[in-house]
């Protein structure tokens, strides 16, 4: 992406679609916003960024609408574009559920959004926020944004948000796929996957951070159906079950001599064992019919 000197997006209403493509541009490049309609010599600058307006998709000159792509395209908005230009959308797809919805409903509108999804449109208003529409309004009200103006500051944090989220994300990815392990747990009534991450001297924080995306990446999102993963707290291991599968009660193992905690709910255990096998047959215990 060539220096970009202004950030040029149309005037009157503001949608979600132009407000983070113009954060993502801000936070890159820290170059004032104008909401305003673009002349021809801003569309030929490469230093001219140019969102949702003018009519154009040329990454190369900076200009990112859709709205010229015919009327049977992919969902794509102007915030698809920007990620595109900054090698980030293919993350984005995988780590951020809401980018999909927001591209549907910019180029789809809300009824063909709400059928999509499968719910009524009126659930649509309830999911609003006071901070999207006070921020989308006052986004609106604005002629020229400029650095240093409270309204810029937050669109500058809320596009370096988004960015350190992904490649935070993406590096945490490709650790997990350099350790983790698919076990096949045999059980009284079944056998099942789950997803084994080992103790490393790297392994602090939330271990278990990352590895329902990780599993979605690799396709198995629907077969795994428990989580072991280093426990922060101990020198053990945390088990859940994953995406809260039905066939896992892991409060079961409250009596077992190695499990220090084992919620009400069934959702979650700590234990101190730290042998695959025992790991396992913890697993195997906790089995539902």
């Amino acid at each position: 992406m060539s220096e970009i000197t202004e950030i040029i997006t149309h005037p009157g209403g503001a949608h979600k679609d132009d407000f983070l493509a113009c954060c993502l541009l801000a936070y890159q490049c820290r170059a004032p916003i104008s909401r305003r309609e673009p002349e021809q010599a801003d569309l030929d600058d490469p230093h001219t960024a140019v969102v949702d307006v003018g009519g154009i998709h040329d990454p190369e000159r900076q200009n990112f609408d859709h709205h010229q792509f015919p009327r049977d395209h992919p969902p794509v908005c102007a915030l698809t574009l920007v990620l595109q230009s900054l090698d980030a959308y293919e993350d984005a797809v995988l780590l951020c559920d809401w980018l999909p919805t927001t591209e549907y409903l910019d180029t789809r509108g809300p009824n063909d959004t709400a059928q999509w999804l499968g719910i009524e449109r009126d659930i649509l208003s309830k999911l609003n926020s006071p901070i999207d529409l006070a921020l989308l309004s006052r986004f609106e009200k604005s002629h020229k944004l400029v650095p240093g103006e409270p309204l810029w500051e937050i669109m500058s944090y809320i596009g370096e948000d988004l960015l350190g989220y992904l490649r935070i994300m993406s590096l945490r990815l490709d650790y997990l796929a350099e350790r983790v392990q698919l076990w096949e747990i045999e059980a009284p009534h079944g056998s099942f996957e789950a997803l084994f991450l080992p103790r490393t001297e790297q392994s602090e924080g939330d271990s278990s951070m990352g590895l329902g995306r990780y599993l979605q990446k690799i396709g198995k999102e629907n077969h795994v159906r428990a989580l072991i993963y280093p426990d922060r707290r101990g020198d053990g291991y945390g088990l859940s079950r994953f995406n809260d599968h039905p066939s896992l009660d892991l409060s079961l193992l409250e009596d077992e001599e190695d499990v220090h905690f084992a919620h009400a709910r069934g959702f979650i255990a700590k234990t101190s064992a730290t042998a695959e096998h025992r790991l396992r047959q913890l697993l195997a215990n906790a089995q539902i019919p």
